[in-house]
């Protein structure tokens, strides 16, 4: 007798969200299983690769990324028209890292004047991601999605001390939001109930994990993407069924591993090529978990990971 591997059909499904618009829109989630579990469900978009941009020029970053960016670095909008016509990224992940109140604490109009550069600039859709503080980011977010009306970018993050205010700029200029929560199913759950209970369309959400990476945390964000995708698809959660974003190339290349160089690790090996595959296998593992945005940092990553996509059937 022929063995018959074992299927499971789930209730749930995962929703698609746009990002962007016209011929150049993005469409993530719809799928109805596991990902990459195609002999149970239907994967109809493939995951979505966002490469990092940073508003100011990086400090103490890894050689392997001074030698592939170092030319562009210094210029978010060149930075953002290489990633796009060069690396081949899905979208731009502006982070406005100097609005950080503890660094130079750049103004919301500045950061404003840097993502309408941007966006003139590339065709691609567009992310945008704040300093991480929760206060400042509220100010910086609102006066994103206003310069970016029309664009359906992704403004982020939304957090337990800002999401009224970043949900109501989405609300108000039709944006979408990035909802942060540390690696828990249940506080992922509660902030998408209260971003929805002010009236943000689920549809207009996408889950941010914060995620760690191999070596520093994968092993747990891993657990808790699987969770958070079997609640949205075996228990029919609602309030589970947002895409995932994970932010996982700043968790990468801030690891020893990724930037120890080989004098200092000789048995560690050639620390360029020991910092992509980090970054591969953080990101790999995470789409195996079940997520649908990877916002990625070399190159070389993302085109090892387009092509494990490729193997899989989805180009």
């Amino acid at each position: 007798m022929a063995f018959q591997t074992p299927t499971e059909q789930y209730s749930g499904k995962i929703r698609e969200v746009t990002i962007g618009t016209g011929d150049s829109k993005v469409v993530t989630g719809g799928q109805n299983t596991l990902n990459f579990y195609n002999f149970e469900g239907t994967m109809p978009h493939r995951p979505l690769i966002a490469m990092e941009v940073y508003d100011t020029e990086p400090v103490e970053w890894a050689a392997a990324l001074k030698d592939t960016l170092g030319d562009v670095w210094g210029d978010p909008v060149a930075w953002a028209k290489k990633c796009q016509d060069e690396f081949g990224a899905d979208m731009i992940c502006l982070q406005l890292a100097s609005t950080d109140p503890n660094g130079a604490d750049k103004s919301a109009d500045e950061a404003a004047e840097t993502v309408k550069a941007v966006l003139g600039a590339i065709s691609i859709p567009l992310i945008v991601y704040g300093s991480g503080n929760a206060d400042k980011d509220s100010e910086v977010l609102k006066k994103v999605a206003e310069v970016a009306q029309g664009q359906n970018t992704v403004i982020g993050t939304a957090v337990e001390d800002n999401y009224k205010s970043v949900a109501a700029a989405a609300m108000g200029f039709n944006q979408i939001v990035a909802g942060e929560t540390p690696i828990d199913v249940n506080m992922a759950k509660q902030l998408n109930i209260l971003m929805t209970n002010l009236g943000l369309p689920a549809e207009q959400i996408l889950i941010d994990p914060a995620v760690g990476a191999l070596g520093y945390g994968l092993e747990y964000a891993y657990s808790v993407i699987e969770r958070d995708r079997l609640a949205a698809l075996q228990q029919n959660d609602a309030m589970m069924q947002m895409p995932i974003i994970a932010n996982m190339g700043r968790e990468v290349w801030k690891t020893k591993e990724a930037k120890i160089s080989q004098e200092e690790a000789p048995e560690w090996g050639d620390p360029t090529r020991r910092g992509i595959l980090w970054e591969t296998i953080t990101a790999v593992s995470l789409l195996t978990a079940g997520t649908d945005i990877l916002i990625m940092r070399h190159p070389e990553s993302v085109k090892l990971v387009k092509k494990t996509l490729t193997e899989f059937g989805l180009n």
